[in-house]
């Protein structure tokens, strides 16, 4: 969220980052609602003293003088009890609104309308070369027995599946792996829960409601599944004040993520690449202001960290304009090569990483104090550790050979105990 004085002041600004975003947003209907709330709680505010000024002259007057005075206390009274409602009408009405202007973007933040225009900022690590028809994840798991896509959607519908065997005990190896990396660069491991409250989804930057929300909601609740950690590992915090010698504050959560997906597909999306549940492991940073760039790319050096030493050819990827969520300022990507893809581009997302400056803990009421009891809002960060449903594509049809056996990224052996997978006869 956006500081109101500094959207009034800059709201040329504003229209360019909402036209750059392609989001939808009216920043003079926030600035005309906040005017429209600022007079009427003004009124009501100089009609309540008007009130209390009469309360207080009640019992000093004469006995002839106390019914007007009555009477002018009820009128007020009154009056103030007929406007609240419309006050609380604008309050609603204004923070709906200013909840749709996104974060500012950063100057080296590349234009661009979709994910199409993302810029590729550097490549690492060498695509196998196979001297034989490599087979997709699909196929590869129908071999080893890993996957039950007809059991998830028996169970729980359409993109929800069953891991099985040895892909239960590599999803398993690659959090561990992934936590034990993330402490190396002095994270504190969280396990968080899978539900949080709507204050905190919208808190974070995350739409709980509505046609175009991504978030399953729990009927008659005021709760939802979450979409990744960053929601509930930001809702630690909300409401509260730190020290700022406490800062930075780094976590890596592991949770289930759960996404709507709505009208998401294509051919790319088959199979593991996009489905409605799967584990995760996110990164979070609560950091001063000016530390927060370092910060981001400390999170994306992590996230690399993790790629090279499980072997996948990557590259990392400059996230434009108009692909950023409302909360990124500034973003960037991970790309894994993925050969079991159907289109000539065959790199596919694995991780992403955002510096969100202030916009959330403004939201979240996320502050901290300094030596003379100053307080300001922190920047707050995140980023994918990894996202083990498409790590594990990606390791099996990286990792194969001839007779469709996978074998063992080195830095998992010893979580797995055992070199490669082998079809079993």
């Amino acid at each position: 969220m956006l500081d109101i004085k500094f959207i009034i002041e800059n709201r040329e600004l504003i229209q360019e980052i909402i036209a750059k975003r392609g989001v939808k947003a009216d920043v003079m209907r926030v600035i005309e609602l906040y005017n429209e709330r600022k007079t009427l709680k003004a009124h009501l505010e100089d009609k309540r003293a008007q009130a209390n000024q009469i309360a207080k002259k009640i019992p000093a007057v004469s006995k002839e003088e106390k019914p007007e005075l009555i009477k002018q206390g009820k009128e007020l009274n009154h009056y103030i009890s007929n406007c609240e409602p419309k006050l609380r009408e604008l309050d609603e009405a204004y923070q709906q609104e200013l909840y749709t202007i996104p974060n500012l973007i950063s100057a080296d933040t590349p234009d661009g309308a979709s994910d199409a225009e993302n810029l590729p900022l550097k490549y690492v690590g060498n695509p196998p070369a196979f001297d034989f028809k490599s087979r997709d994840h699909l196929e590869l798991a129908k071999l080893h027995d890993w996957l039950d896509f007809d059991s998830g959607a028996k169970v729980a519908g359409a993109k929800f599946y069953f891991l099985k065997n040895d892909a239960v005990l590599l999803e398993s190896a690659l959090i561990l792996f992934a936590m034990k990396v993330a402490r190396e660069f002095g994270y504190t491991p969280l396990a968080t829960p899978d539900l949080a409250k709507s204050s905190v989804l919208i808190g974070t930057g995350f739409n709980p409601r509505g046609d175009e929300a991504n978030i399953y909601n729990i009927a008659d609740m005021d709760l939802s599944l979450v979409a990744t950690a960053e929601i509930t590992v930001g809702g630690m915090h909300a409401d509260s004040i730190l020290n700022d010698f406490q800062l930075p504050i780094k976590y890596v959560a592991s949770s289930h993520c759960f996404r709507r997906e709505a009208g998401a597909g294509g051919r790319e999306s088959k199979g593991l690449y996009r489905v409605h549940q799967f584990s995760k492991v996110e990164l979070f940073q609560i950091t001063a202001p000016e530390a927060s760039q370092t910060a981001l790319e400390e999170i994306l050096a992590l996230e690399e960290t993790i790629y090279q030493r499980l072997g996948l050819p990557y590259r990392v990827v400059g996230i434009c304009a108009g692909d950023l969520g409302a909360s990124a300022y500034k973003k960037y990507d991970i790309e894994v090569w993925m050969p079991g893809r159907e289109s000539e581009d065959k790199y596919g997302e694995v991780t992403s990483c955002s510096n969100c400056t202030d916009f959330q803990s403004r939201r979240l009421n996320i502050r901290y104090r300094n030596a003379n009891n100053d307080k300001f809002f922190p920047h707050t960060l995140n980023g994918t550790a990894i996202a083990i449903s498409r790590t594990l594509l990606a390791i099996m049809e990286n990792y194969q050979d001839i007779d469709g056996n996978i074998r063992v990224p080195e830095a998992l052996i010893p979580y797995i105990g055992q070199n490669i997978f082998k079809v079993k006869p």
